[in-house]
C-alpha cells in the first residue's frame, strides 16, 4: 500500500507513563502503516525535562513555532512525590504552561460527541467549547512560604525607576504569598482568538470572570474583552446572528449547567483549567475532549486533553493490558495531521485524519468501547475492550 505523504513535518512532544505507551501504539496501528510520517521529536518525559533543566521544553515551543504545528503527548509536573519516584534533581515547571507562555495562545477544548455516550448534565444538547486564556496567572506565578509574623508587599519598579508599593498584608504569623501577572497584549490576543473562533463556528462567546472582587485584575480582563468585541468584532457579530455575552464566573457557571450548550465559554487560564475538566467529565470522560493551543502568531498545538493516567501505568508495569481511552491522543494526531494538510495543501492527509476520526467514533458507537464511558453507554456496549484491543477495532474500521 502506498503510504499517505507530507510536505513539512509536526513538531512531536513525547509524554509519560500510560499515555506514553499509547502514544507509540497510535502511530504504530493507526498512522504509521497509512502515513509516511514527518515529525520533529522531542522526548518531554520528566526525566529528560530535568536532566536538561526544561531547555528541551524551550526546544519544543520554539519547533512548533518554526513548523507550524505540534502534537503533544500528556506529561508529569512534578511534586514532591514525584521528585522522589523518578530520583529529579530539582522541581520542574509544568511543560504547558512554560509551551503556553511561549506561544501566548488560546487552548480550545471542545468535548466529543457520540450517539449513545449521553452527558450526565441532561439539558446539554450541543456541545461547549472552552477557550482558556493559555497564559499568566498561577502558571507563572511566584510564592514565598513565609516563616513567621511580618508585612507582605506588592512592588512594581517601573523603567524609569518609580515604585508603585501596596501592603497586601501585615501578617501576624507564618502564611503564604502569591504573586501572578498578565500583560494586555496577552489578554488582547487571547480575546481576539475567542472572537475569531466564535465567528469561524457561528457560535456566541460567553465570558466570566470576577471584576466585583477582583477589581483591577479580572476588571482588566472585562475592560479589554469588551473594547475589542466593540471596536473590531460587533458588526461582525450581527451579521452572523451570534451574540457576546459577560457575566461574573460564578453565574456563568450556574447559567452553563442549565443551557442546552452550544456556545464558546471564554475563561481566565485557572478557570479553564478547571471548568474544561468538569466539562469533559459531564460528557463522558476526560479522554474524549480535543484540545488546540493556537498561538496569535498562526501556530498550533493539538494536545491530549488528560493526564498521564498513572494507576494505568502502574498497572501496565505489572503486565496487565488496561482499558484506558485513547481518544484525546488519537485526535490529538488528527488534529495535527488535518492541519498539516490544510496548511500544506495536501487534501489526502487532511481527509486521512477525518477518516480515522470517523472509524474511531463508528466503533464506540457501534458498541465496543473501552470501561471509563462504558458505564454510560446507551444501549449497553456490545463488548468492553482494553486499550490494543480498541485501536484494533479502529484499525479494522480503516
Amino acid at each position: 500500500m502506498t503510504k499517505i505523504p507530507m510536505r513539512n513535518a509536526v513538531a512531536e512532544l513525547d509524554g509519560d507513563e500510560m499515555t506514553r505507551v499509547l502514544w507509540q501504539l497510535v502511530k504504530d496501528k493507526l498512522l504509521s502503516p497509512y502515513v509516511d510520517l514527518k515529525t520533529e521529536y522531542y522526548d518531554l518525559s520528566l526525566t529528560k525535562r530535568d536532566e536538561t533543566d526544561d531547555k528541551i521544553t524551550y526546544n519544543a515551543a520554539e519547533a512548533i513555532k518554526k513548523l507550524g504545528v505540534g502534537v503533544k503527548c500528556a506529561t508529569i509536573t512534578s511534586n514532591a512525590a514525584r521528585m522522589e519516584e523518578y530520583k529529579l534533581s530539582h522541581l520542574t515547571p509544568s511543560p504547558n504552561g512554560i509551551i503556553r507562555a511561549e506561544l501566548d495562545g488560546t487552548v480550545f477544548r471542545t468535548p466529543i460527541f457520540v450517539n449513545n455516550i449521553n452527558p450526565s448534565v441532561s439539558c446539554w444538547k450541543k456541545p461547549i467549547a472552552l477557550g482558556r486564556h493559555a497564559y499568566g496567572d498561577v502558571y507563572k506565578n511566584c510564592e514565598i512560604r513565609t516563616p513567621g509574623a511580618g508585612k507582605a508587599e506588592l512592588v512594581f519598579t517601573g523603567t524609569d525607576g518609580k515604585e508603585i508599593r501596596k501592603t497586601i498584608m501585615d501578617m501576624k504569623s507564618a502564611g503564604i504569598i502569591q504573586g501572578i501577572h498578565n500583560l494586555d497584549a496577552s489578554i488582547e490576543n487571547f480575546a481576539r482568538c475567542c472572537f475569531t473562533y466564535a465567528l469561524d463556528k457561528n457560535v456566541p462567546v460567553w465570558f466570566g470572570a470576577k471584576d466585583t472582587i477582583s477589581k483591577t485584575y479580572d476588571g482588566t480582563f472585562k475592560e479589554i474583552f469588551q473594547r475589542i468585541f466593540d471596536a473590531e468584532y460587533k458588526t461582525r457579530f450581527e451579521k452572523a446572528g451570534i451574540t457576546y455575552f459577560y457575566t461574573l464566573i460564578d453565574d456563568a457557571v450556574a447559567r452553563i449547567m442549565k443551557s442546552e450548550g452550544g456556545m464558546l465559554w471564554a475563561c481566565k487560564n485557572y478557570d479553564g483549567d478547571v471548568m474544561s475538566d468538569m466539562i469533559a467529565s459531564a460528557c463522558g470522560s476526560l479522554a474524549m475532549m480535543t484540545s488546540v493551543l493556537v498561538s496569535p502568531s498562526g501556530a498550533f498545538e493539538y494536545e491530549a486533553s488528560h493526564g498521564t493516567v498513572q494507576k494505568h501505568y502502574y498497572r501496565y508495569l505489572k503486565g496487565e493490558k488496561t482499558s484506558t481511552n485513547p481518544v484525546a491522543l488519537i485526535f490529538a494526531w488528527t488534529g495535527a495531521l488535518a492541519k498539516r494538510g490544510e496548511l500544506d495543501g495536501t487534501e489526502a492527509l487532511s481527509d486521512f485524519a477525518r477518516r480515522l476520526e470517523r472509524a474511531t467514533l463508528s466503533t464506540i458507537e457501534e458498541g465496543e468501547m473501552t470501561g471509563d464511558i462504558a458505564r454510560l453507554a446507551s444501549p449497553a456496549p456490545k463488548r468492553v475492550l482494553n486499550s490494543w484491543e480498541f485501536i484494533d477495532a479502529i484499525r479494522n474500521r480503516l
